[in-house]
């Protein structure tokens, strides 16, 4: 006899993970999913590298079937079923056969809700048009593909900076298409701090797309032929012969709601550290749950696969017994931009301020291996730590290699609640054509630690650029060799090279606070703790002209 019938609404990530360790936990129970789409378990995030070439076989964005379900784990999969309705106190559910138009009613001892998030589709005219698509599933997939295919476009508009807006503004423009990307933000990927996508918005632009920030749309028209034109609030028109919504997910709730399970604040379903939402029987997990941002403890929206995986097993292992507890989400992502790498996990500048939470930040530029190795690329790296405990709240970084592993041990380092001075002491991988014997990782923990120290006070090219718009710049000395400053001097510095900074002391104003700089703020450092010793006011400018560069 079966100990348990649990049913599972919704597969993909959260569901289908669920159910498999369900069956691992517990051989008697009888388990079945509900799905509204024809396939119960693929690779979403494989969805645009099909569109561009980069998966060739559709089959192998199948990452298990219903036959694969039944086979291996005696777990029943129903396609194209869609739950219309929950009846908390009978414990049963209405689903809707999409084939046969037939409703049949199914109990549960428990329930789990996987049913993801839905494209934003914002009620503008012309949104309806033949042509403009969103990219959820593989249903969506292979209309864009099939109208590529057919109509073999030679323009397209992106509307939407995010993750999905960037990936398929790359494998447009491989397949030979022209891409404009509209975004209603001031840059892309807006959960990142605005300067450390300034190198994507050059990436974007040496690849021909025609980048619109701060723009938004207002209208799409038919245009002639099969081509749409996207009007934005600004009067622009971009002509295209398909469109891509991009522009966001919303948490899909419809069914959570109607049968009066709780909507947290952001409208996700609220769950608590077992996933549990408020009827002790129903589960939800996912990109519908309203999850704990593990850094500021606040309530978030993060729509990503790792965590709904994790949220999947959770809500198994509470089903069968196990006390096991979500810590929460803290983002952990990454995104490639051509030859760019964008990661980032933990807090933002940006979101620490929503929640009022102290800060300090630190940016480094650090080779991905050896500078003297061939191939030597800069890892622009930011960290932000408490300001006295130095725990740190999160890093986002870019460039052109091994950035995604050095935000990697950040996040594993966050979730163990370390600090910068443990990142200095991390003990990582080192050969010249894999990493430095001091890695990027070390040289971060090493910047903030000696801000926290006291052995160096950071200063920030924002915090410059404010007083400067005031009329009160600080002195600024650049310490770089003469080589190295024609090419982007800061006007008004004063220019001492370190090597004769100790002969020209005299110099230097004592009555008033110096900022130093250099190219990436070793130099500077090394300028700072001498000036310190010799009792000037002095700060270092974090990052030196290279985050001068990404703040302009």
């Amino acid at each position: 006899m079966p100990s348990k019938r649990v049913l599972i609404v919704g597969g993909v990530a959260g569901g289908a993970s669920c159910a498999a360790r369900l069956r691992r936990l517990d051989e008697r129970a009888e388990i079945c999913i509900f799905e509204r789409g024809g396939d119960v378990s693929f690779a979403n995030c494989g969805l645009p590298y099909y569109v561009g070439g980069a998966i060739a076989d559709r089959r192998q964005l199948l990452v298990s079937t219903p036959e694969r379900f039944r086979n291996l784990f005696e777990i029943e999969v129903r396609t194209r079923h869609v739950v219309q309705r929950i009846d908390r106190d009978s414990r049963t559910i209405t689903v809707r056969n999409l084939a046969t138009g037939e409703s049949s009613s199914e109990r549960y001892d428990a329930l789990v809700l996987s049913t993801g998030a839905t494209p934003i589709r914002p009620p503008l005219p012309g949104i309806d048009l033949p042509g403009v698509f969103t990219l959820r599933d593989l249903n969506d997939v292979d209309q864009i593909h099939t109208w590529l295919e057919h109509r073999e476009p030679s323009q397209a508009v992106i509307v939407g900076g995010g993750y999905i807006g960037l990936e398929m503004v790359e494998n447009l423009r491989r397949r030979g298409l022209s891409v404009t990307l509209i975004e209603m933000t001031d840059q892309v990927m807006p959960p990142m701090d605005r300067e450390m996508v300034a190198p994507a918005h050059e990436e974007l632009e040496r690849h021909g797309i025609d980048l619109r920030v701060g723009s938004a749309v207002a209208a799409f028209e038919p245009g002639p032929g099969d081509t749409i034109t996207a009007v934005t609030q600004r009067g622009e028109r971009f002509s295209a012969g398909i469109v891509i919504l991009a522009a966001g997910v919303k948490p899909d709730v419809q069914l959570a709601h109607a049968a009066g399970l709780e909507i947290g604040p952001t409208g996700g379903i609220r769950v608590d550290e077992q996933m549990r939402t408020n009827d002790p029987a129903i589960f939800a997990v996912g990109d519908a749950v309203e999850a704990r941002d593990f850094v500021t403890g606040l309530p978030a929206l993060l729509p990503l696969a790792g965590p709904a995986n994790r949220q999947g097993r959770i809500a198994a292992d509470v089903i069968c017994g196990r006390n096991a507890h979500y810590r929460g989400t803290q983002g952990t992502a990454v995104v490639g931009v051509f030859d760019l790498t964008l990661a980032m996990t933990g807090a933002t500048e940006k979101s620490l301020r929503r929640a009022g939470i102290p800060f300090e930040k630190s940016y480094t530029h650090t080779f991905h291996h050896a500078s003297y190795y061939p191939g030597a690329e800069r890892i622009h790296l930011k960290l932000l730590f408490a300001p006295e405990s130095g725990r740190l709240l999160g890093a986002q970084a870019v460039g052109r290699q091994g950035v995604e592993w050095r935000i990697d041990v950040i996040a594993m380092a966050i979730q163990n609640r370390a600090t910068v001075f443990d990142l200095e002491e991390a003990e990582l991988c080192y050969a010249p054509q894999y990493g430095a014997a001091k890695d990027a990782v070390n040289i971060g923990g090493f910047v903030a630690a000696n801000a926290l120290r006291g052995d160096v006070r950071l200063g920030h090219w924002s915090q410059w650029k404010e007083r400067e718009a005031a009329g009160d710049p600080p002195v600024t000395l650049d310490v770089r060799p003469p080589k190295d400053v024609a090419a982007n001097a800061i006007p008004g510095t004063i220019r001492i090279p370190l090597s004769e900074l100790r002969a020209r002391l005299d110099e230097l104003p004592r009555d008033r606070e110096i900022w130093v700089h250099c190219t990436v703020g070793q130099t500077s450092y090394n300028a700072v703790r001498l000036l310190a010793q010799h009792g000037f006011n002095v700060r270092n400018l974090s990052g030196g002209i290279a985050s001068y560069g990404m703040e302009s």
